[in-house]
């Protein structure tokens, strides 16, 4: 699963310079049973699965080193924000556990994970999507991974508010045209237009970031503005 946004794009050229290393470790090597047993039964009944505390705890033995922040993709983690991956950026280390089935055996949890980190109010099949999305976004944030680090700054939720609106050539497209302002080589006119656009996409689209974003006393004027006009 992991063949493919590990050998292409970003990440390839990432781990092909040495920016980052990603070792994947296969939990089933250590089991015991000839047939790779990982999951049991959960005490008390009900559906599903449960992974096995015996090699989830030698695994993480093995993939763990000083110093290194061990998190398990889980849908009762916290949720997965760009303050988080800024966060995670500045680790040396972090071993990505990924869950099956209904879950890992409590204990685990209790004793060798440090944090628990949710992508989403949804469920996927398991914790290798969740860890692709981790080891992307932390990726962008270290020097030299993409080549205009400017880029990574204007991001949607860099500073807490969803990006501005993009155009490129032609100038107009089934009778849309770009902004004027875009046209205009003013550059401070457009970083004004960009940042207006920022503030009023985030209100409309996502009001529940405003309150952690990071607005100067022109951005709340104009987001009264907004709110006023309608």
């Amino acid at each position: 699963m992991f063949s493919g946004p590990l050998t292409s794009s970003l990440l390839k050229r990432a781990i092909e310079k040495k920016l980052i290393e990603v070792h994947l470790t296969d939990i089933r090597d250590f089991t015991t049973d000839k047939h790779q047993t990982a999951d049991d039964s959960p005490y008390g009944g009900g559906p599903g699965m449960v992974m096995k505390p015996e090699p989830l705890a030698k695994a993480i033995a093995v993939s763990r080193k000083p110093g290194a922040k061990v998190i398990f993709l889980c849908p009762t983690g916290v949720p997965l924000t760009q303050a988080k991956i800024k966060q995670l950026a500045k680790e040396e280390h972090l071993v990505l556990l990924c869950g099956h089935y209904e879950g890992i055996d409590e204990r685990i949890r209790e004793t060798l994970i440090d944090e628990e980190i949710s992508i989403g109010d949804y469920v996927v099949t398991g914790g290798e999507l969740p860890a692709m999305v981790v080891v992307d976004a932390v990726s962008r944030m270290l020097p030299g991974v993409v080549k205009e680090e400017g880029s990574v700054a204007s991001d949607s939720f860099y500073e807490g508010l969803l990006d501005y609106p993009s155009y490129t050539r032609p100038e107009e497209f089934e009778g849309k045209k770009v902004p004027e302002v875009l046209l205009s080589g003013h550059h401070k006119e457009i970083e004004a237009w960009r940042r207006k656009e920022q503030l009023r996409r985030t209100y409309l689209r996502r009001p529940d970031l405003l309150p952690q974003a990071q607005l100067s006393p022109s951005d709340r004027k104009f987001l009264e503005e907004i709110k006023e006009n309608g």
